[in-house]
């Protein structure tokens, strides 16, 4: 039993105070391709919008997805305005801190996107202008590392669509973010080009509340949707190819946390 309603922005008051109310409150940056984006009938569609549908049928519940800009989803989840989290979040001690994440379900890095004529490689961007998306781990790699590659600004988004904007029209010289959705973003366009992977060994998951027992409850989900082959297809559906073996796609893990 599932309903996806479809609203553009955190409405004040509508989200549910606790997910065992029958309705499960997910926010999410939609435009975030492929975890979660709008198709052409305006649905939201995407790996995650597929993943949490599957978990809240396993918890007999129905989901409310809410359109969030990214650096917003953590004031929300921690606030209690919304009970999950998702926008291809990469788990990390630093947020471990003071919000709980279940077991992780896909391995990445970073990368950096050009358009055509641009920089061929990170070096290439000295004195050039880098974008990133607000607040995330590409914020972060960007902004610690601005002096080893001589970035002369780093120019914040909130989300993938004003950045292509903005690359594709000379605004800046470099996008650097999360290589799955760029990838996905850039095959059927000619004139944008990935052209360095960044290592950065991230895990993305969902997020919850600090110590939220629906994070202990998603994660068993989690368990159970990795062993019967579920998230599998997931990653068929959406990347086109089978999830590599012992990537955590299908392997199942323990629940993140700073012990």
């Amino acid at each position: 039993m599932r309903r996806l309603t479809l609203a553009l922005g955190l409405l004040a008051g509508t989200a549910a105070s606790g997910w065992a109310q029958d309705t499960l409150t997910v926010g999410a940056n939609i435009g975030n391709v492929p975890w979660e984006f709008q198709d052409e009938t305006g649905q939201f569609v995407g790996f995650e919008i597929d993943l949490v549908a599957a978990v809240a049928e396993r918890l007999g519940v129905e989901v409310e997805t809410v359109n969030i800009p990214f650096n917003g989803l953590f004031s929300a989840v921690q606030s209690g305005r919304i009970d999950i989290a998702t926008s291809s979040i990469t788990i990390t001690d630093e947020r471990l801190k003071s919000v709980s994440f279940a077991q992780p379900y896909y391995d990445s890095d970073q990368s950096l996107t050009v358009a055509e004529g641009g920089p061929a490689s990170l070096e290439e961007m000295k004195n050039k202008v880098v974008g990133v998306d607000t607040g995330s781990t590409g914020d972060m790699w960007a902004t610690e590392q601005q002096g080893t590659y001589g970035f002369s600004e780093i120019r914040r988004y909130e989300g993938l669509a004003p950045a292509m904007l903005d690359l594709t029209a000379g605004r800046i010289d470099g996008y650097i973010s999360d290589i799955p959705a760029l990838l996905y973003y850039v095959k059927d366009k000619p004139n944008l080009k990935v052209v360095a992977r960044i290592e950065t060994g991230e895990k993305y998951s969902m997020m919850f509340a600090k110590d939220a027992e629906l994070a202990t409850q998603v994660n068993a989900v989690l368990d159970d949707l990795k062993t019967e082959g579920v998230m599998a297809q997931l990653h068929e559906k959406w990347f086109g190819l089978a999830p590599d073996a012992g990537t955590s796609t299908v392997t199942v893990l323990p629940m993140p946390s700073l012990d």
